[in-house]
């Protein structure tokens, strides 16, 4: 009895100090919880760090955009007014927007925010004032269907903001639309643009010293008011002026891109060699060059009719040896821009259709390069095709191609609006997708290498190059992308609005962007490659294994809880039953 009496006052004592075991050890993992803790801290003060686990690294700054942010110097302020009750979509576009906007503050302390609806100004007359206001400044309005429990309601949305810094202030587009794009693809492709879109807004309010854009003279190219809209965009970035060459390598030497849109004249030998050594110094071009001469003032009463023919302006041999050549074709291609057409009379009064006109084609990205990602439709007019040629080391890539529909018509071709009266023989238009533009990216050689230069004037000790630094030129085989319409009034409208069809096409788009890129805009343009994965619900299987993906997703979690819990119950138990 005595015997079995110890042995279990023993057995109590062992497990008192058993508990007071586990009380000391749970005492010292909270303190080295709070030490590790202190130490993280102390730790993260003193090196900044962010990691993103994401596959596609959507919340990762490029370089060059985390760079400009270190050298802000004062406060940029963002008024972001998309704020308010929204469909999915666009309440996921916010949070993006925001969450971009935290990971340019995690860079910055110069970085400040705040979210508005405009909506609730006040009485329905200041919020029609707030709406002016915003429109005035640059900011597009949207209109949305709002589908409630019993009826559909129109809501308007400024996806958009305003950024000041320093007394300057620049709207901010956070919407991009794509002509025949879903619109989930459309606002996923505007949350893969937010970093460039920002900084560019916060580039284009803090730059000091631009580089020089030109516009070259001369040759008959577009004068300032067909190029009025591109040139007052430009000038956000870069100091934008005119040249002539003039047989005169001073002329350009101090400009870092030349946009040559649309000459009429041949080029002499003499302004083509001052090209030829402005790019082998370094320099970029912007080539707009229309093969083939057709235009819509020629289709003239009574015939309506002209004539499209070769238009010789002497660059052939020049941007062939670069590794481009400009076919003297016109391509026709059913996914066209439409203009306006007497269809009949109704007593004495015109009746006026919009008909696609096949000799405009709408292109389209032909690659995923920068310059044209997720890029809106391009409008052309009378466009021909392009090939690249062997030319050394240069790199080269398509930007812009037709649609699969396209009929290539060898000139001299007629063309005439009597077309527009019959449906077209879509059997025609099966010669698929025809490059109308190319990047090309290396060492050029110079076209004069091997010849004697002609006499031009250069400056005291300029050193003749036979092979270019490594730069770039874009070619495309038409110059009237970079031509902007006029209202009534004779006011140029934004460059890829279309007056007959109000829409808006991406020929702005396409002109900053090819120009960021060969000016070698501080690496910003990398942004415009980031990738964000739009990982979309299968609708059909959702509508078919409704139930089942209800349990899946409601019920199995809850189950899953309740059954670790009540494994760790019995784990707990049988430990401390020992």
């Amino acid at each position: 009895m005595f015997n079995k009496g110890k042995s279990k006052q023993e057995a109590g004592g062992q497990v008192y100090t058993g508990r007071k075991d586990v009380k000391r050890i749970n005492y010292m993992q909270l303190l080295a919880g709070i030490l590790i803790i202190i130490a993280l801290n102390v730790f993260g003060s003193a090196r900044f760090a962010r990691f993103d686990m994401t596959t596609e690294r959507r919340y990762s700054l490029t370089d060059a955009t985390k760079e400009m942010l270190r050298e802000l110097d004062d406060m940029v302020y963002f008024r972001v007014y998309l704020e308010g009750s929204f469909p999915a979509g666009f309440t996921r576009l916010r949070n993006q927007t925001r969450e971009m906007l935290d990971e340019f503050r995690a860079y910055s302390d110069y970085i400040d925010y705040a979210f508005i609806n405009p909506a609730r100004a006040g009485d329905r007359e200041q919020v029609s004032r707030t709406y002016d206001m915003l429109m005035s400044k640059g900011l597009e309005p949207t209109q949305l269907q709002v589908r409630g429990d019993d009826a559909t309601s129109q809501q308007v949305i400024f996806p958009g903001a305003l950024v000041s810094y320093d007394g300057k202030e620049v709207p901010l587009k956070l919407l991009h639309d794509q002509m025949g794009m879903p619109p989930e693809q459309v606002l996923n492709n505007s949350a893969q643009a937010l970093e460039y879109n920002i900084a560019s807004a916060i580039r284009q309010l803090t730059i000091s010293e631009k580089e020089k854009v030109g516009f070259l003279e001369g040759q008959g190219e577009y004068d300032h008011r067909y190029v009025a809209d591109i040139t007052h965009s430009l000038e956000r970035f870069y100091e934008v002026e005119r040249v002539r060459i003039d047989e005169r390598y001073q002329n350009v030497e101090s400009f870092k891109t030349l946009i040559v849109a649309d000459p009429q004249e041949p080029f002499t030998e003499e302004d083509k060699f001052i090209l030829d050594q402005f790019v082998m110094n370094g320099g970029s071009l912007l080539w707009l060059v229309d093969p083939v001469f057709a235009d819509m003032d020629s289709l003239r009463p009574p015939d309506y009719e002209t004539i499209g023919m070769g238009w010789p302006i002497n660059l052939d041999d020049m941007l062939f040896n670069y590794g481009v050549r400009m076919n003297t074709d016109l391509l026709q291609d059913l996914n066209a821009a439409p203009i306006p057409v007497t269809t009949g009379y109704v007593g004495s009064r015109p009746q006026i259709s919009l008909l696609p006109w096949h000799f405009f084609p709408l292109v389209s990205p032909a690659s995923e390069h920068p310059i044209v990602k997720n890029m809106n439709l391009v409008r052309t007019e009378f466009v021909s095709s392009i090939d690249t040629v062997a030319a050394g080391d240069i790199e080269k890539t398509y930007l812009l191609h037709t649609s699969p529909y396209t009929r290539v018509l060898q000139t001299p071709t007629r063309i005439g609006l009597d077309i527009l009266q019959n449906p077209p023989d879509e059997q025609l238009f099966r010669e698929g997708p025809k490059p109308v533009a190319a990047l090309l990216e290396g060492n050029f050689e110079s076209v004069f290498r091997n010849r004697i230069p002609p006499e031009v004037d250069l400056p005291a000790g300029f050193q003749l190059r036979d092979k270019s630094e490594h730069t770039a030129m874009v070619v495309v085989a038409d110059g009237d992308i970079i031509r902007n319409q006029f209202e009534r009034g004779n006011e140029p409208l934004p460059l890829g609005y279309d007056r007959y069809s109000g829409e808006t096409f991406g020929n702005k788009d396409f002109i900053l962007n090819a120009v960021n890129y060969l000016t070698d805009d501080s690496g910003l343009i990398e942004a415009r490659a980031k990738e964000i994965r739009l990982r979309m619900l299968d609708r059909t299987r959702i509508s078919q294994d409704r139930l089942q993906v209800q349990i899946a997703n409601m019920l199995l979690p809850v189950l899953l809880v309740f059954g670790f819990g009540i494994l760790r119950i019995f784990w707990r138990k049988r430990r401390f039953s020992r």
